[in-house]
C-alpha cells in the first residue's frame, strides 16, 4: 500500500534552500526528498519514528516506542 502523503507550505530562507539544492543534487534527489529524507533521519535519531509500523511488528509497539 502506497504511503499517504500531507501537503504542507514550507517557508525557509533563500540561503538554507540553496544549501538543501545542492545537498539534494549530491545525492540524485528532489529539493522535497532531501528535506523529507533529513526530517525522517532527524525523527529517527530524536526515538519519534518508529523502525516498523505496529501492524508489520505483531500489532505490539514497544514500551520505548510508547507516547501518552
Amino acid at each position: 500500500m502506497a504511503r499517504q502523503r500531507k501537503q504542507y507550505l514550507l517557508r525557509i530562507p533563500q540561503e538554507l534552500y540553496d544549501i538543501y539544492e545542492i545537498w539534494a543534487e549530491d545525492e540524485f534527489r528532489s529539493v522535497n526528498a532531501q528535506i523529507e529524507a533529513i526530517m525522517m533521519d532527524g525523527a529517527r535519531r530524536a526515538g519519534r519514528l518508529r523502525s516498523r509500523p505496529p501492524s508489520e511488528a505483531g500489532g505490539k509497539v514497544p514500551p520505548h516506542e510508547v507516547r501518552g
